[in-house]
């Protein structure tokens, strides 16, 4: 079931989001310095407790426990993430189509070397619109791309 998120989803929110970051930016990024020390799971749990406002825009994949998260801002997807446990169950299209044909989302950022990330948008109708833009901070790209 795919619903709003809530206060007593930001603990799990917070896990899925960290674990899953450093899983899969690690290679990309190659910063222990960020991937272990700056990205900590209660600092954020504490800022989703702090401004629950920051959850509005957040939904969760749950049956029996969250096993995902997306974060939607208009018709933007700006977060999708599933618990690298569950990946290849299906969640992320749940999460996907949930976003495309609830929320009518067209659009979303995926850095240029997350080629599976890529791939996956690509199968649910997302395209390279041909719009790069420097991911803040480092020296990756971001693109965009539109359904």
């Amino acid at each position: 079931m795919i619903r709003h998120a809530t206060l007593e989803d930001a603990s799990r929110i917070a896990e899925i989001l960290i674990f899953t970051k450093r899983v899969n930016y690690r290679r990309i990024f190659q910063d222990d310095a960020v991937s272990f020390g700056v990205m900590q799971v209660y600092p954020l749990v504490k800022d989703y407790i702090d401004h629950p406002e920051k959850l509005e825009n957040i939904w969760v994949y749950e049956d029996g426990f969250v096993k995902g998260m997306i974060h939607i801002k208009g018709t933007w997807i700006e977060e999708l993430y599933v618990d690298s446990f569950f990946e290849n169950q299906g969640i992320g299209s749940e999460l996907m189509k949930f976003a495309i044909d609830k929320m009518g989302c067209n659009y979303l950022w995926v850095l240029e070397k997350n080629s599976g990330a890529i791939r996956f948008y690509e199968k649910h109708g997302f395209s390279f619109t041909g719009e790069r833009q420097p991911e803040e901070g480092t020296a990756e790209f971001l693109l965009k791309m539109r359904r």
